[in-house]
């Protein structure tokens, strides 16, 4: 059941973040906030929002779009709209690098969890760029129109999808700090997989939506890592399993699962227990693999997990636990909060 959080806000809400602590939203005293406003990147205290504790003035060279905080809290990284991402020194806000590689807007900015030097970026340019912070060339750079013009499999059009270029609006990286996703305009999460010496290895696609796909974000709380929640365009929140996604998992077994183990059994019973199987084999046989078979199909089954149909076109989604809840906040045109439980999974 979804629960709305209304009365704070006075127009469309376009982003939203939650704290990873168990209370939720509600960030303890040593966290810090950052928001941008303007060309303006602000420190926030959760505790007194009144007024900022620092700002940042002139820390994007235009209107900034999106911020991304490093593991070690010593960068932040600063999207705009001139297509540069700049990285500030944290505390203080200095800049010590400007990075310009995108030809259009840069709409998102994310930093791999485990290797604070490392920032990818995306933009209006249809690019994907990773980057070690102590160079300012990218190591690599990804044109997802080249991409998806080189995999037939993506000329493949859902019913009511439209031909949109590969505008790409979000980026997230995985716990792991190896898989990457990127809600684009075409519909599609693209996915890449970064190998040993952080080269790219490996990319792929979901189709996630019949219109633009406006966010993207892996889901850190859940039975595995590569739980991926996404919104789009076509008002729909959807969950996704990517355990066993080729980008994922090259081998087809699925990643994050915890091992089953068997119990062992006395000699006295699994002699017994042979003696019966010589007798009723081949039935316990066809049975086996009916089993097999008939979970296979609904393991394997295409699409989403969980499929919403929200009210309006997603703005931005924040998957959080909120009171012990799995759950997801969607923002959207309007000027409250939907919460969605996840629980059902």
């Amino acid at each position: 059941m979804a629960r709305q959080w209304s009365e704070g806000h006075s127009t469309s809400i376009l982003c939203v973040g939650a704290s990873s602590c168990p209370e939720g939203l509600v960030a303890s005293a040593s966290n810090q906030l950052f928001a941008s406003h303007g060309d303006t990147a602000s420190v926030l205290d959760p505790r007194n929002l009144k007024s900022s504790v620092e700002d940042f003035r002139g820390a994007g060279e235009e209107e900034i779009n999106a911020l991304a905080l490093n593991e070690t809290g010593s960068a932040l990284a600063v999207a705009d709209d001139s297509g540069a991402v700049r990285v500030l020194e944290i505390p203080g806000g200095k800049t010590s690098r400007t990075l310009r590689r995108h030809t259009n807007i840069c709409s998102s900015v994310a930093f791999r969890p485990h290797r604070p030097n490392n920032l990818v970026s995306v933009g209006l340019d249809m690019q994907v760029m990773l980057w070690n912070l102590q160079k300012t060339r990218p190591l690599w750079t990804l044109n997802l129109q080249d991409a998806a013009e080189d995999d037939e499999s993506l000329h493949q059009q859902r019913p009511g999808q439209l031909f949109n270029p590969p505008l790409v609006h979000c980026v997230t990286v995985a716990s792991c700090g190896n898989i990457l996703g990127c809600a684009s305009e075409d519909g599609r999460v693209h996915m890449m997989r970064i190998g040993s010496g952080s080269k790219l290895e490996q990319q792929g696609a979901i189709k996630a939506h019949s219109q633009g796909a406006s966010q993207a974000h892996f889901v850190g709380f859940l039975s595995h890592p590569y739980w991926l929640v996404t919104g789009g365009n076509d008002s729909h929140v959807a969950l996704w399993d990517l355990s066993k996604h080729p980008v994922v998992s090259p081998e087809g077994k699925p990643q994050g699962a915890a091992p089953q183990h068997r119990k062992r059994r006395s000699k006295a019973k699994r002699k017994e227990q042979t003696q019966t199987k010589e007798q009723t084999a081949p039935q316990e046989k066809e049975t086996d693999e009916e089993e097999e078979a008939a979970a296979e199909k609904v393991t394997d089954k295409p699409g989403p997990k969980l499929s919403i149909k929200h009210s309006d076109k997603v703005n931005w989604l924040c998957p959080a636990e909120l009171k012990g809840v799995p759950s997801v906040m969607v923002a959207d045109q309007s000027s409250s909060l939907t919460v969605y439980p996840l629980s059902q999974l």
